[in-house]
């Protein structure tokens, strides 16, 4: 029972295990991990790369560490494990061995497999601005979406004070890091460089966690949600603008925007305009609100790779063994 141990004794290290450790996620949550200094990695599970560095692979880890990856899975010799295989592949492995897993292992999937709340789904929805407090006690937490993420903090301040009241039209675009580390047509270099596409309009896969969430906060709401997704010309960050009718006054919503994230220590609202470098490389999400006649206009902004996946991974986990939410996770934009 290493996690009743941990809660008393801050010297103790968190042990972490992860599943699928040869995407794009897992190896920003290497990055991460390696550098937090509440955290030792006991075993990076991938059984195509067996034996191999970690850094044959995640490049940029290249002098950062000497791990290697493994076939085996140790469950008993650690505290919490990533789950960062393929959509789909952590239901099965949960399938598999939910089971006989420790009792004490707490559990953070990154996939999409436990994100809408069903009969059987023991994962809390992990949006730390939306259930903080929840994530702190939880077992096992299901990481947001990256588009999710995104449109969320664009759409929760106004969820929560009733303000969704007709349709809301969102566009949002991209980088290419998005679409996961192997190669398709949509995502070669020579496709993507100097072009632009949308994909999905109206149907995107995170359209769900997004209203399962807003109706959390508005009772009810079950209003339309227009989402134009975009591929973009980038390796990372998601930019995205939304709009719907209001009759408030801007300075009212900008200040219903920051009472609802006062506190929360990576999520920002900007005075001006924003730009998609003010995140890439960070955990933060900026939110700019704006009034064109009875238009609200929000822009939200994030790095898709950390606050859209493996940095609020890291946020949940500070969240879960009570550490400090920034912990291992201050870093500089990429600004210049």
């Amino acid at each position: 029972m290493r996690f009743s141990v941990l809660a008393f004794n801050k010297n103790i290290m968190i042990k972490i295990g992860i599943i699928g450790g040869a995407g794009y996620t897992a190896g920003e949550l290497l990055r991460l991990l390696i550098n937090h200094p509440e955290v030792e990695i006991t075993f990076i599970n991938s059984s195509s790369n067996a034996g191999n560095k970690i850094s044959d692979v995640h490049a940029g880890l290249f002098g950062e560490t000497e791990l290697t990856f493994t076939d085996a899975m140790p469950f008993d010799s650690i505290d919490l494990l990533f789950l960062c295989m393929g959509h789909g592949d952590s239901k099965k492995f949960m399938e598999t061995h939910g089971a006989n897993l420790p009792a004490s292992l707490k559990i953070i999937d990154l996939a999409n497999d436990f994100r809408l709340k069903a009969e059987g789904n023991d994962f809390l929805y992990g949006l730390p601005e939306l259930d903080r407090e929840k994530i702190k006690s939880a077992k096992y937490v299901a990481n947001p979406g990256c588009f999710a993420t995104c449109i969320q903090l664009a759409l929760l301040p106004l969820a929560k004070n009733g303000l969704l009241k007709g349709e809301v039209h969102v566009n949002a675009i991209t980088g290419s890091t998005g679409a996961g580390q192997k190669p398709t047509e949509s995502t070669h270099f020579s496709w993507r460089n100097n072009n632009i596409s949308i994909y999905k309009p109206f149907k995107h896969q995170h359209l769900p966690e997004i209203k399962q969430s807003l109706a959390q906060l508005q009772n009810g709401y079950d209003g339309v949600i227009n989402f134009i997704p975009v591929r973009g010309d980038f390796a990372r960050g998601i930019f995205a603008t939304v709009y719907l009718d209001c009759d408030l006054d801007v300075e009212a919503v900008k200040a219903m925007f920051e009472e609802f994230y006062a506190g929360h220590p990576f999520t920002f609202v900007a005075n001006k305009t924003i730009d998609l470098k003010q995140v890439v490389n960070t955990n933060k999400g900026i939110v700019q609100v704006e009034k064109y006649g009875n238009k609200l206009l929000v822009t939200s902004i994030i790095d898709n790779l950390l606050k859209g996946a493996s940095g609020q991974a890291v946020h949940n986990m500070n969240l879960m063994f009570g550490l400090d939410e920034k912990i291992g996770l201050n870093l500089k934009s990429s600004a210049f």
